[in-house]
């Protein structure tokens, strides 16, 4: 399975000016129009695997707005696999625009209460699943596992221009490990955390130990940036997010990107970076997230 390689595209803005920083953004949000960005290169591997093990179903757990649910469904359309969305908590008679769009797409969403869904991954509620879903191709909730890191890998193969630093947003942390075992040791890499607490850290530091038992010093996850935690927003968030639009002519989304570039240019104006660095902004996609933000705002 061959994901195109998305352009790479330089925005300017006098504050870089004024600090000598260059800033280059990677667009994956362009590599397919409902797969799209991270969640595409952690399926990748993925759905190569179900395909070797004659699995022909692929279950997943989410919550109700999650990128994740969204992309499974619509690779599971496009790629020929029945799926089965696990969604955290209570069924609601009107569909939110995510799981209108799951739906659509075939998956079967399965409704989980939430005390039992927190005990996912506890063998009794797997062995329930199995019993009620049988032989499927279990994929963990917001994607990440080793398959997952070796598709974020490929990014770095695929940037041909230089740069000092590359950033990302971190969820569950499988694109930031994917671009750290990538890299090598070489550059540095900052991750910007979209989740409120300073365990992500921990966390990528297993995902790398498990993936190529191996640890890097190139790397350091933000957590300042996070505007109350997971799917919190701000006023001044939404703003910068609009007006980030209007000038470079690039969507962000609230929930991940929107909080990586608001970062982004806080650190700049704030001198974290030397003068003269060029910076390579790894945009993850997960558009489909304003859609759901915008219908949590009417209600």
């Amino acid at each position: 399975m061959q994901l195109p390689n998305t352009p790479i595209q330089e925005i300017h803005n006098s504050l870089f000016e004024k600090k000598g920083i260059r800033v280059l953004v990677k667009r994956d949000d362009l590599n397919h129009s409902v797969i799209s960005g991270n969640k595409f290169r952690k399926l990748k591997y993925n759905l190569e695997q179900a395909k070797a093990e004659e699995r022909n179903t692929l279950l997943t757990f989410g919550g109700a707005f999650s990128n994740h649910i969204y992309a499974v469904a619509g690779a599971g359309k496009t790629f020929g696999f029945k799926t089965i969305g696990v969604i955290r908590g209570e069924a609601h008679e009107k569909l939110n625009p995510t799981l209108a769009f799951a739906k659509a797409q075939g998956m079967h969403l399965h409704y989980m209460d939430r005390e039992t869904y927190r005990r996912k991954d506890e063998r009794e509620v797997l062995k329930q699943l199995e019993k009620q879903f049988g032989n499927y191709y279990m994929l963990p909730e917001g994607g990440t596992n080793e398959l997952a890191v070796k598709g974020c890998e490929e990014v770095i193969t695929e940037i041909d221009q230089g740069f000092d630093i590359i950033t990302c947003p971190v969820g569950t942390g499988g694109t930031l490990s994917g671009l750290i075992s990538g890299l090598n040791g070489q550059k540095k890499v900052l991750g910007f955390s979209s989740l409120k607490g300073n365990f992500l850290q921990n966390e990528v530091e297993q995902l790398l130990l498990t993936y190529s038992a191996s640890t890097y010093a190139n790397w350091v996850v933000n957590s300042e940036y996070h505007f109350g935690g997971y799917a919190k927003v701000k006023p001044d968030l939404i703003s910068f997010i609009l007006e980030f639009e209007d000038t470079y002519d690039i969507p962000l989304e609230p929930i991940y990107t929107g909080k990586m570039f608001y970062g982004l240019f806080d650190l700049i104006d704030k001198d974290f970076f030397e003068k003269g660095t060029t910076i390579m902004a790894l945009h993850t996609g997960g558009l489909q997230g304003n859609a759901g933000f915008d219908f949590r705002k009417m209600k």
